[in-house]
C-alpha cells in the first residue's frame, strides 16, 4: 500500500527559478491557487492511525519546478493548454515559462525521472514481498474551477474519486466510496479523472491497482491555502478507513 502525494510540495530550486518568468507575488499565487495543500499532512495522520501503515510517497518540488503526474509526452491532454510535464504557462493561461528544450531535458531528468523511478521501485518491492501493490493517489482541488481546467463544467463534489480503466477495480472503487461517505458526496472522475500508475507499470501490469482521491479544498482548509479546519480531521480518518479496508 502506497500513499501518494505528488502535489503538497512548495519548493523551486534557484537553477529552476531562474527560468520562470513570475515575481515573486506571481509565483507565490500560483502555488497558492495549484499546490494541493495539506495533502502531505493528511496522508501521513492516515499513516499513523490506520491499523497497517502505507508508506507514503510525498513530493516536496513544486508542481511548477516539473509535474510527476503528467505524461511526458504526446499522451498528456494538458500539453494543450501549457501544462504538461514541465508547465510553459499558468493557471489563467499566462506564459510562465519560455520553451527551452535543453532546459525541459534537465528538469525532467532531475526530477520527473527520478519520482518515477523510486515509485516505480516501491511498486516493484510491493510486489515481490505480496504480489500485489494499491497506490492511493492523493489529491485536493478548488471548489471553483480555474482557467486552465479542461473539464470544468462537471459536477464539483466534496470528494471526486479519479479512476484508471486498467488499474482501478470496481472492489477498490467501492471501498473509497464507503470510506469517504463521511466527507461528504462523492463523485467519480469529475472534475478530474485517471489516477497513478508508475509508467514501468501502467497499462501493463494488472497486479497494481490505483485510485486517485480529490478532495475539495473548502472541505479542510480556508481556500485558497489556509488555515486548516476540522474537515481535515474526518478526510485523514476517510483515508486512513481506506487504507484499513485494503489492507483487510
Amino acid at each position: 500500500m502506497l500513499l501518494h502525494v505528488p502535489h503538497a510540495g512548495l519548493d523551486v530550486p534557484g537553477w529552476a527559478r531562474a527560468h520562470l518568468l513570475l515575481d515573486d507575488d506571481g509565483l507565490a499565487a500560483e502555488q497558492a491557487a495549484l499546490t494541493d495543500h495539506l495533502t502531505d499532512r493528511l496522508a501521513l495522520h492516515a499513516s499513523a492511525t490506520a491499523a497497517v501503515a502505507p508508506w507514503v510517497v510525498v513530493n516536496r518540488v513544486s508542481r511548477f519546478v516539473v509535474d510527476p503526474e503528467r505524461f511526458p509526452d504526446e499522451r498528456e491532454e494538458m500539453a494543450a493548454v501549457g501544462m504538461a510535464a514541465v508547465y510553459t504557462h499558468g493557471t489563467r493561461g499566462q506564459r510562465i515559462r519560455a520553451d527551452d528544450a535543453d532546459h525541459r531535458a534537465d528538469l525532467l531528468a532531475t526530477y520527473y525521472r527520478t519520482w518515477a523511478d523510486a515509485v516505480a521501485d516501491l511498486v516493484d518491492a510491493r510486489l515481490a514481498a505480496t504480489g500485489r501493490a494499491v497506490l492511493i493517489d492523493v489529491h485536493s482541488y478548488p471548489s471553483a474551477p480555474l482557467p486552465y481546467e479542461l473539464h470544468a463544467d462537471g459536477p464539483r463534489p466534496p470528494v471526486c474519486l479519479g479512476t484508471d480503466p486498467a488499474h482501478t477495480p470496481p472492489d477498490l472503487l467501492a471501498a473509497a466510496r464507503r470510506a469517504f461517505a463521511r466527507v461528504g458526496e462523492v463523485g467519480t472522475d469529475s472534475p478530474f479523472r485517471g489516477s497513478y500508475v508508475p509508467l514501468r507499470h501502467h497499462a501493463t501490469d494488472p497486479r497494481v491497482e490505483s485510485i486517485m482521491v480529490e478532495l475539495r479544498r473548502d472541505g479542510h482548509v480556508v481556500e485558497p491555502d489556509g488555515p486548516v479546519t476540522a474537515g481535515l480531521t474526518v478526510a485523514a480518518a476517510a483515508l486512513a478507513a481506506l487504507v484499513d479496508a485494503v489492507s483487510s
